[in-house]
């Protein structure tokens, strides 16, 4: 398993012309399918003279969430080429949608499939792709008074402080790389007992702290 993948930042477009038929591809970072399903119906109102809209998308961190669709082109000509050229630059989170204008030429499977795969590919080619860091989400209880050690040791870590409240008592939102959390988690409590990690892993938490993953 890898706590890293990639994606793109921002939306993107590319265009290919073939024998006077116009393909339109739009490309857009998304997590969910919601998302992708709200860009296609958003293009198919904005495009709605074209003759098809092709889509593809994988979805995940692990990318193993993924949707291909012809809209009426032959079988296997549009959504699959699409999606190959995502999973060829092995991307995730990221849909496109190609727009078919067609110019009264029929291209047959051959051209059909470059089409979409060359019109994907040059939109993809105008992003700007980025790793991210997939991490585990903690929260940590605590007493005031273990509040100095708590954000001391969550900065030697440079651990992702997400959200903190403070009522009653305080409340700390953290996050982890994925690959480290065993090891980060071990280091927090060290940090906080100042004491070694080897010591540290036959001890609990300090009272009046708790430690729960999210």
């Amino acid at each position: 398993m890898t706590d890293v993948f990639r994606t793109i930042t921002v939306p993107v477009t590319g265009e290919f012309k073939d024998r006077g038929s116009k393909f339109l591809a739009f490309a857009y970072p998304v997590t969910t399918e919601e998302a992708a399903l709200a860009y296609l119906e958003q293009l198919r109102k904005t495009h709605f003279k074209a003759n098809h809209h092709c889509f593809a998308w994988r979805l995940g961190p692990d990318g193993s969430r993924f949707r291909a669709n012809d809209d009426g082109e032959p079988s296997g000509t549009a959504g699959r080429p699409i999606l190959n050229q995502i999973d060829a630059l092995q991307l995730t989170d990221v849909a496109v949608v190609v727009v078919r204008y067609f110019g009264g030429t029929l291209l047959g499977a051959s051209g059909l499939i470059q089409a979409y795969r060359e019109s994907t590919a040059e939109a993809l080619r105008q992003a700007t792709i980025v790793e991210k860091i997939v991490s585990d989400q903690f929260q940590v209880d605590f007493d005031y008074s273990l509040m100095p050690d708590i954000m001391n040791a969550l900065k030697k870590l440079h651990l992702e402080i997400i959200r903190e409240e403070y009522l009653d008592a305080g409340r700390i939102i953290f996050g982890i790389r994925q690959s480290e959390v065993t090891a980060s988690l071990l280091q927090m409590k060290a940090n906080i007992w100042k004491v070694s990690t080897e010591e540290a892993a036959g001890i609990e938490w300090p009272g009046g702290m708790k430690v729960t993953p999210l």
